[in-house]
C-alpha cells in the first residue's frame, strides 16, 4: 500500500514509541501524586508540554493537554462564548475550517442560546485563503472569538494570521487558530504573530493518536471558561487523569519535527511536484486542475480535479494507493468537500477532486507508482459507461484478480 493520506493520520514514528513505552510499565504513577514516582512522571509531562510549546512558539505554562483538537476547540469555542455572555453572543468561523471547529462553533451558539447567539462564516478567496474584507465586515462589538485556521487540511492552503490580529483585536474579541496541520509541517509561532488561542493533535505529527492541546495566552485563559471539571488537573483548565503516555509522545514527535521540519518540508514540496507534473503528462493539462493555492500551501498536500471523474469511483480503482477525497472527520456518505465548495467548486466539480497528502517516509519511486496507478484508474473511471454501477464493477473485479489462481492470465 501506498499510503499517501498523512493529513487524516501519521504512523507514529518509532522514537515516538521508544519514549512511551516506560509510561505503560515503568513509570506508571499518576502525576497528580505527591509520591517520588508521581514527581518523576510530572517532570516528563512538564518536559513534553515544554517540547510542545517549543514548536507551537509559545510558553510552556500557556499549553493545557486535552485528548485532541476536537476537544481542544470545543473547550476554547465553548468556554469563550460562555465566558463572554450576552455581551458577546458571536462567533465568527473560516467557511473552510475543519469540521471540528465549525462543529464546536455551531454547538456553542446552540448551547449558548441566548438572544443573537449565532455562529457565522468567513468567505474564503478561491484559492481558499481567508478573505479579510469580509471578515472586517463581520466584526462587532458583539464577537466573541474569530477562528481562522493556520493552514487547511484538504487543500494545504496556508493563511497569513498577521492581517488579522489588528482587526480582532481592536473589535475585542479572540483570536482562535486550529494549527492542527500547520504544526510540524511550517514554522508556526503563536505569540509572534499574536494568536490567542489554538489547538492541535499529536497523530497529525508522527505522534500517538488520543492526545492533543489547547494553547492559550495567559490574558486568553482569563476569557475562557473551564468546560471539564473535577480534580483541578491543568490549574483547573481542563480536568481528568492525565494521558501521560500520550503526552510524553507528544512531546517527542514536537521535538522530532522541530529537527527535521525544513528538511522534510523540501522534500515533500519536490515530490508533490513531481507528482503533479507526473498526473499531467499523462491525462493532459487541461484534465487535472489544482484547487487551492499554487505557492502558499503545506509542503506534503496537493488537492486535485480529475475532470470527468468521481473521486470515489477513482479511489475504488485504486486497491494500492490510499488517498483521500476530502476531510477523514467530515461524516463520510456522498457529501461533496464543504471547503471546495466555499471555494466556488460546483458540487459535482467537488466530488472529482481527490487529496494527497504525502508523509516523512515518501519515497520518488512511492510517487512514480502512484501516478501511474492514478491516471490508470481516472482514465478507466471516464471509459466505463455511465450506465454501469461503477464502483459495484470495480469491486467485482478487484475480488475476480484476487480470487484468479496466480499465472492465470487477466
Amino acid at each position: 500500500m501506498i499510503y499517501l493520506d498523512h493529513n487524516a493520520t501519521t504512523p507514529v514514528d518509532p522514537r515516538v514509541v521508544e519514549v512511551m513505552l516506560p509510561l505503560f510499565t515503568d513509570q506508571f504513577a499518576n502525576p497528580a501524586s505527591k509520591h517520588g514516582p508521581g514527581r518523576e512522571v510530572t517532570r516528563i509531562v512538564e518536559r513534553a508540554r515544554r517540547e510542545v510549546a517549543t514548536l507551537a512558539g509559545a510558553r510552556a505554562r500557556d499549553v493545557v493537554f486535552t485528548s485532541g483538537a476536537t476537544e481542544a476547540a470545543n473547550l476554547a469555542i465553548g468556554g469563550a462564548l460562555a465566558a463572554a455572555g450576552p455581551d458577546r453572543p458571536r462567533v465568527l468561523v473560516g467557511a473552510t475550517e475543519h469540521p471540528a471547529v465549525l462543529g464546536a462553533a455551531d454547538a456553542a451558539a446552540a448551547a449558548a442560546a441566548g438572544p443573537g447567539t449565532r455562529a457565522e462564516r468567513i468567505a474564503v478567496h478561491p484559492d481558499g485563503t481567508i478573505d479579510v474584507d469580509d471578515l472586517r465586515r463581520l466584526l462587532g462589538p458583539d464577537v466573541a472569538l474569530v477562528a481562522v485556521m493556520a493552514a487547511n487540511n484538504e487543500t494545504g492552503a496556508v493563511n497569513d494570521l498577521r492581517p488579522l490580529v489588528e482587526p480582532v483585536h481592536s473589535a475585542g474579541a479572540l483570536l482562535f487558530s486550529d494549527v492542527t496541520q500547520a504544526l510540524g509541517r511550517i514554522p508556526v509561532s503563536l505569540e509572534r504573530t499574536g494568536v490567542d488561542v489554538a489547538v492541535a493533535s499529536a497523530h497529525k505529527l508522527y505522534g500517538p493518536k488520543g492526545v492533543g492541546a489547547l494553547v492559550a495566552s495567559g490574558d486568553a485563559w482569563a476569557r475562557i471558561a473551564p468546560r471539564a471539571h473535577g480534580g483541578g488537573q491543568e490549574r483547573g483548565r481542563r480536568a481528568g487523569t492525565l494521558n501521560t503516555a500520550g503526552i510524553a509522545g507528544f512531546g517527542a514527535a514536537a521535538r522530532i519535527a522541530a529537527a527535521s521540519m525544513t528538511d522534510d518540508g523540501r522534500r515533500q514540496r519536490t515530490l508533490v511536484a513531481q507528482l503533479t507534473e507526473l498526473l499531467v503528462g499523462q491525462l493532459g493539462r487541461g484534465a487535472v486542475e489544482l484547487n487551492g493555492p499554487v505557492r502558499a500551501r503545506l509542503p506534503n498536500t496537493v488537492n486535485l480535479r480529475f475532470v470527468g471523474a468521481g473521486a470515489d469511483d477513482v479511489q475504488a480503482c485504486l486497491p494500492q494507493v490510499a488517498v483521500s477525497a476530502g476531510s477523514a472527520c467530515s461524516g463520510g456518505g456522498d457529501v461533496p468537500s464543504h471547503v471546495l465548495l466555499a471555494m466556488g467548486r460546483t458540487a459535482a466539480e467537488a466530488r472529482e477532486s481527490l487529496r494527497f497528502s504525502l508523509g516523512r517516509a515518501t519515497t520518488p519511486e512511492e510517487i512514480r507508482t502512484a501516478a501511474d496507478q492514478v491516471a490508470r484508474a481516472v482514465q478507466r473511471v471516464r471509459s466505463l459507461t455511465q450506465s454501469t454501477p461503477i464502483q459495484d464493477e470495480v469491486r467485482d473485479d478487484n475480488r475476480a484478480r484476487t480470487a484468479r489462481p496466480a499465472g492465470t492470465p487477466a
